[in-house]
């Protein structure tokens, strides 16, 4: 997930464990569940090795966005042994699985393969050591710090556990690996490439998906409504006229005027937006030059904003625009050397459809406990490119749900101290703790089981 987590976050997680002592041990009713559901459990059970296995493998074998051609096979291999119709190369390294077992529903389910440009610091035994050269020729580490590994592993023991039970419910399976969601491009890349009409996917009547976060494992969070931020990543170059460090009054500096600009772009928050409007915009990236006594040519600003209402959105972009072309024109760049704004990737905000939440929400507290299923929770600052995989189709009920993935002991001794949570999403020090494996696939075959029909 490509996250900026805002405090909301992790203060209704401190909230929640405040009176955790209590909660970590509540009784859940797994003979609530349907039988069919009661036989996934113990299916799920017997995978435990199985699952280690294979989430080891992946978390200490990360690929970045479209580049994930090592976890697609895994994925392809696995389910074309399970008799899936599997269509691989979607946008690169997207696999989607169908499988179709009778009348009733078709329900889809999405995992993100990609991992991201972080140097693991967990200390685990399998911890990533691997490091990719990028298109620019810079070499940066890589590492599964936001989850995905687990994601894609709960995918493929959903799809076991529902072949073995094949007899026990009818509809049809689609299954979708998505590369690319960091950059929150693949999504859209799978559309663009056909997801709906070359590889003629059946029409879902429910699609839903999961993420890790840092909450104890045994708990979700699962509400209705907004979920998570509409999101713009934002290139910005400036351009200018290069020179020697002894002259600079012959130059135009770039560098100067992405400072001007960043020194502005700080106002639009409180002064352009409403305070009362949730909305962050951040700078991840600065690059100009090379050398202590030469002034680039050009300076490059990348940024990200993230937003709930489009009509913030549109506020904030004009107003960067303002402010980078004021900052050029105040070094005197003409018209024709303005800043050049590109947007990388967008996505709008994650809404979790009232009706089918509440659905899913019963079996899930009959597998984890009342307490253990947060149906009344902030939405985050994160953002989500999943729901862009259904491309023009407005009227399928659409489901994101968070499962906990952090020790509980771990996350209760992070609170104690005055943490909100023990590490965040896409920090060198994110864990998915091995016992959230079986944990995170009970909730993903229990919530498809929910969906297909009962034979």
């Amino acid at each position: 997930m490509n996250k900026i987590f805002k405090n909301s976050l992790f203060l209704g997680l401190s909230t929640f464990i405040a009176g955790y002592g209590t909660v970590l041990h509540a009784e859940a009713s797994p003979t609530a569940l349907p039988t069919v559901s009661q036989k996934a459990l113990t299916i799920i059970d017997g995978q435990i090795e199985w699952l280690n296995k294979v989430y080891k493998d992946i978390h200490e074998h990360p690929e970045l966005g479209f580049m994930e051609t090592r976890t697609s096979a895994i994925v392809a291999k696995e389910l074309k042994s399970l008799g899936f119709d599997v269509k691989t190369g979607i946008a690169k390294t997207g696999v989607v699985g169908i499988l179709k077992n009778g009348d009733g529903p078709t329900v889809m389910y999405r995992a993100d393969m990609d991992a991201n440009t972080v140097q693991e610091a967990t200390g685990l035994p399998y911890a990533s050591k691997v490091r990719v050269k990028l298109d620019d020729g810079t070499e940066t580490p890589v590492a599964h710090m936001c989850g995905h590994d687990a994601h894609v592993t709960w995918m493929l023991s959903m799809a076991k556990t529902l072949v073995a039970l094949k007899k026990e419910w009818s509809g049809t399976i689609i299954l979708v690996a998505q590369p690319a969601e960091e950059p929150v491009t693949g999504a859209k890349a799978m559309v663009s490439d056909g997801l709906w009409t070359k590889y003629n996917l059946p029409k879902p009547d429910y699609f839903f998906a999961v993420h890790t976060t840092p909450a104890p494992v045994g708990t979700i969070i699962n509400a209705p409504g907004p979920r998570m931020a509409g999101t713009d990543q934002l290139d910005i170059l400036f351009k200018g006229v290069g020179g020697h460090g002894s002259l600079p009054y012959l130059t135009k500096n770039p560098i100067s005027m992405a400072a001007n600009a960043i020194t502005q772009y700080q106002t639009i928050m409180g002064n352009a937006v409403n305070t009362q409007q949730p909305a962050a915009l951040s700078i991840g990236s600065v690059q100009a030059g090379n050398s202590n006594n030469v002034i680039p040519s050009t300076a490059l600003v990348k940024m990200n904003m993230r937003w709930f209402d489009p009509k913030v959105r549109e506020t904030m972009l004009n107003n960067i625009k303002l402010m980078s072309e004021g900052a050029a024109e105040m070094q005197g760049m003409g018209k024709d050397q303005l800043p050049t704004l590109t947007l990388k990737g967008s996505t709008n905000p994650v809404i979790n459809n009232k009706e089918f939440s509440a659905r899913l929400n019963g079996p899930l507290k009959a597998l984890l406990g009342d307490k253990q299923v947060l149906t009344d929770f902030p939405p985050f600052m994160g953002s989500e490119d999943v729901h862009h995989l259904l491309g023009d189709q407005k009227d399928i009920p659409f489901n994101f749900m968070f499962i906990g993935v952090a020790d509980p002991v771990v996350f209760a001794n992070a609170v104690k101290q005055g943490k909100p949570v023990p590490y965040i999403p896409h920090s060198p020090n994110y864990i998915v703790d091995l016992k959230a494996l079986p944990v995170g696939a009970k909730v993903t075959t229990v919530s498809m089981l929910e969906l297909l029909t009962k034979k």
